[in-house]
């Protein structure tokens, strides 16, 4: 779906939203009653220092003129790794993109991502990985490291990564290994309204403690993480 029809089907009842160079701003008015902030990245885009900051202006601005949930919609590149970008400290622009959706979600501003394009590395985890709930649409294509890329950084050929990568969701690319992980915990199905889907969501959205390491752990995709975190949160409660 390309994302003009994800909003019409998401907003039959009309909207505001717009792109501008890759970046998604606006409002839909929601089935329920009320309206939605929209915000995200089309077409690909990389996400780098101007991106990001028109972004969290957006979520901030927000907690201070409106209310009611917050989606993000995504179809990016990877951060942008330009000269430029780096010596700005992109990764600070990343980490306050992060850190205001997940404020917004702790001040009754629920936030639900909804990946339906490609997306990768550190856009991925700043933009749809920051919100409560992960959305995929079929044709998503997350990656949160490609092959060459990984193989870089663990020293392991990239045929000893495909083959990792056909028994362990880690290793591996692609809409469905990122569910068997937690990573996206709802699956949405495009032959019918995404209305309807997103007003089921809404009405039994989790809390905002963050469970994915559980979902991995239920979806065979992470058996370890769960109990790693259960455990050094025993411990810290301990020493303190």
């Amino acid at each position: 779906m390309t994302l003009d029809e994800i909003l019409a089907s998401l907003f039959p009842q009309g909207h505001d939203v717009a792109t501008d160079q890759g970046v998604v701003r606006g409002t839909g008015s929601l089935r329920s009653g009320g309206r939605m902030l929209v915000i995200g990245v089309s077409d690909r885009k990389a996400i780098g220092i101007d991106e990001a900051i028109r972004l969290s202006a957006e979520v901030m601005g927000s907690l201070e003129n409106g209310r009611g949930p917050i989606l993000v919609v995504v179809d990016s590149d990877s951060q942008r790794m330009s000269k430029r970008d780096e010596l700005l400290g992109l990764n600070e622009y990343l980490s306050h993109l992060a850190k205001t959706l997940l404020y917004a979600d702790l001040h009754d501003r629920p936030t639900i991502g909804l990946l339906y394009g490609h997306t990768a590395a550190g856009a991925f985890l700043a933009s749809a990985m920051a919100t409560r709930v992960l959305v995929g649409l079929p044709g998503a294509e997350p990656v949160v490291m490609d092959l060459p890329s990984m193989s870089k950084v663990t020293k392991l050929s990239i045929d000893v990564l495909k083959d990792k990568a056909k028994s362990t969701p880690v290793f591996a690319p692609g809409l469905q290994n990122m569910v068997e992980m937690g990573a996206i915990q709802v699956l949405w199905n495009d032959a019918t309204p995404l209305s309807e889907q997103l007003e089921s969501l809404l009405t039994s959205l989790p809390g905002p403690a963050d469970r994915r390491d559980e979902l991995g752990r239920q979806h065979g995709g992470r058996l370890k993480a769960a109990d790693i975190a259960e455990r050094v949160h025993d411990l810290a409660l301990q020493r303190s």
